[in-house]
């Protein structure tokens, strides 16, 4: 992993906080710390580029915006994980794919732009893999504000 110094920290932390809605948001948070908005940029993207970041974003509510979330499981054979995680990775909605030490390996995320899209999306990853897919539609939601600090 790269090495972060200070100011790397710095920005990591900083970033996840909001940022100022303003003309040059990232001009005014890189004159809170200390540095230009180029050095800023610049090394925001270095911290992309190298995966210390893999990203980095807005956040928007899919649902209050008319689409949808859900979370699906699959059970894929070791010998197949690879394989069936590049298909499945390769679809738009696709977003989160972890895998996990259990009968239900491989777990992501959909994000459509209509609920019904959740189960044609299913459908086409499961046609596409010939693996079933399960999916776990959100009962409820719960908000909790998770921040990491860089360089503790």
């Amino acid at each position: 992993m790269a090495e972060l110094d200070a100011i790397d920290c710095a920005i990591v932390n900083r970033l996840q906080d909001d940022l100022p809605v303003c003309e040059r948001p990232y001009a005014e948070v890189a004159a809170e710390l200390g540095i230009d908005e180029a050095e800023l940029l610049s090394r925001l993207q270095r911290l992309l580029d190298e995966r210390v970041l893999t990203r980095f974003g807005p956040l928007y509510d899919a649902e209050r915006l008319g689409g949808a979330f859900s979370l699906v499981a699959m059970s894929v054979p070791e010998d197949r994980f690879e394989e069936v995680a590049e298909r499945v990775n390769a679809f738009p909605e696709v977003a989160h794919n972890y895998r996990r030490d259990h009968d239900f390996n491989m777990w992501f995320v959909l994000a459509t732009e209509t609920p019904e899209d959740i189960a044609r999306v299913n459908a086409e990853i499961a046609t596409c893999t010939g693996l079933p897919v399960y999916d776990m539609p959100k009962e409820a939601e719960y908000h909790l504000r998770l921040k990491l600090e860089a360089c503790p």
